[in-house]
């Protein structure tokens, strides 16, 4: 073997070895993200939070999206930067959130919030913005959810550049399923959440149709008709319980003074029904 083919073979060897390293190091760390103890999710073969999930793909989003989108007439709006008396905590009283600047900010440990109308099918719009000074990592960066009837979850998290397991980052079904694609932006930075969620359906107590969401992150799909299977659980799988026609939404205090700003909700009616005379 001569001089040249002696270099280029220990070079070669040489980028294999960091290559395979940077492998190891990349799976070791992947692992490490969720747990490998939970039980799989139905129809699946992940586990819940399974660490080895393959991340979702990151994709840029417009620069703005519906950033304070006004609500159409036959919307209601829940939050408009005013007060909070739409909302109130899990058993009534007052919402222990603050008011300012034309934002509700989360005082950690003051509670999760939820609207005080119920509702069954409907369009909502959110929009919420991050601490802007980054602080923990994976779940414990900017975490919060909006909590349909307060069982399911399309999680809110910090996501930029903020590995976690990906059936909980930002836009996941918690514990289910995690979004098409990675389209959050950089703490601090005001984004938004368009959601159509529709009910399970009953029939004589049976449930016959899950419930299913469609979810467009910065203006990017990220869940299309998506079934959740059950409640979202941490560490576990859910399962439907008694039929919910129509239930709160929910905002959850999750430790981190996560804002949120312009939020209203228009409820889906059927194809052919007759408008109000009154209206």
């Amino acid at each position: 073997m001569n001089l040249c083919v002696r270099i280029l073979a220990v070079t070669t060897i040489g980028l294999v070895s960091v290559v395979n390293l940077l492998t190891l190091n990349a799976d070791h760390h992947q692992k490490n993200l969720g747990y490998s103890d939970t039980p799989i999710i139905p129809g699946q073969k992940w586990r819940v939070h399974d660490g080895t999930r393959p991340q979702p793909q990151i994709v840029k989003p417009g620069a703005t999206f519906s950033h304070l989108a006004p609500p159409p007439d036959d919307a209601a709006a829940l939050f408009d930067g005013t007060d909070l008396k739409h909302f109130e905590k899990g058993d009534g009283s007052p919402a222990g959130w603050k008011v300012e600047n034309g934002f509700m900010e989360v005082v950690p440990g003051s509670g999760t919030i939820r609207t005080r109308s119920h509702f069954s099918d409907f369009q909502l719009h959110l929009e919420f913005a991050t601490p802007q000074e980054v602080k923990g990592n994976s779940q414990g960066r900017g975490n919060s959810g909006v909590i349909v009837f307060g069982d399911f979850e399309v999680q809110i998290l910090d996501s930029y550049r903020n590995p976690t397991y990906p059936d909980g980052q930002a836009g996941a079904l918690y514990g289910q399923q995690p979004p098409r694609v990675n389209a959050s932006t950089p703490p601090g930075t005001w984004q938004s959440y368009d959601i159509i969620f529709e009910n399970a359906r009953w029939e004589n107590g049976k449930l016959v149709k899950k419930a299913n969401v469609t979810v467009l992150h910065n203006g990017v799909l990220i869940h299309h008709k998506q079934e959740f299977n059950g409640p979202s659980l941490h560490r576990q799988v859910g399962q439907y319980g008694k039929p919910k026609t129509k239930g709160p939404i929910v905002l959850q205090d999750h430790g981190n003074p996560m804002r949120f700003r312009n939020i209203w909700i228009r409820e889906i009616k059927d194809y052919d029904q007759i408008a109000d005379p009154k209206k």
